[in-house]
């Protein structure tokens, strides 16, 4: 299974993709996911019936996360929930956030 922690984590020197490869990149996953405007952070809003189902998308989310050390944004209520990834210590997306969507996407399929 692919890790999260691609060459052991991330710090403020793991480099952040261009907005051209991250568009590459966004190719890769579930058409869901989304590239914010500035190019740092992708998101995949998930629709699902009542709050039940929410809360375990999110608690998938956070094992996932847990599992891996890399965290991302979790917005979640009655019907939907969201993640959003962008590694904060580099300031941007990474090569890093783009596994952990892959892996994300695969736990739901």
């Amino acid at each position: 299974m692919t890790t999260c922690n691609i060459g052991g984590g991330c710090s403020p020197d793991t480099p952040t993709l261009s907005r051209h490869d991250a568009q590459a990149q966004l190719k890769t996953l579930h058409a869901d996911w989304q590239l914010s405007e500035d190019g740092s952070t992708i998101t995949r809003r998930i629709a699902v019936k009542g709050f039940a189902k929410a809360v375990y998308h999110a608690n998938l989310a956070a094992w996932m996360a847990d599992r891996h050390g890399h965290h991302p944004d979790v917005a979640f209520g009655w019907g939907y929930c969201a993640l959003s990834y962008t590694t904060h210590e580099a300031g941007g997306l990474t090569e890093i956030d783009i596994a952990c969507a892959k892996e994300f996407d695969a736990l739901l399929a």
